[in-house]
C-alpha cells in the first residue's frame, strides 16, 4: 500500500485516483504520520451495483400523509 502526506494528496488528487482504479493498489493518505483515510479501488462489476441494491426491501406502516398528533394535542393551534 502506498503511503501520502495529505498535503501531496490534495495537490495530486486526480491523478492519485486514477493510478487507483487502474493499479488496483490503495493509497493510505497521513496527517503528520497518522492515518487519515485509506482510498481503495472498487470491486470487480459495474460501478453503480450498490445502488437500488435495497429497492423493494421496504415497508410502509400506517399512513405516510395522516398528522402525527390531533390538532387539539398543539396548543398554538387550539
Amino acid at each position: 500500500m502506498i503511503e501520502m502526506q495529505i498535503s501531496k494528496f490534495k495537490a495530486t488528487c486526480l491523478s492519485v485516483l486514477d493510478r487507483v482504479a487502474k493499479t488496483g493498489e490503495p493509497v493510505l493518505v497521513t496527517r503528520l504520520g497518522k492515518p487519515l483515510a485509506r482510498i481503495l479501488p472498487l470491486p470487480p462489476g459495474p460501478a453503480g451495483d450498490w445502488l437500488g441494491a435495497m429497492k423493494g426491501s421496504g415497508e410502509i406502516h400506517g399512513d405516510l400523509i395522516a398528522p402525527a398528533a390531533e390538532s387539539s394535542d398543539w396548543e398554538v393551534l387550539g
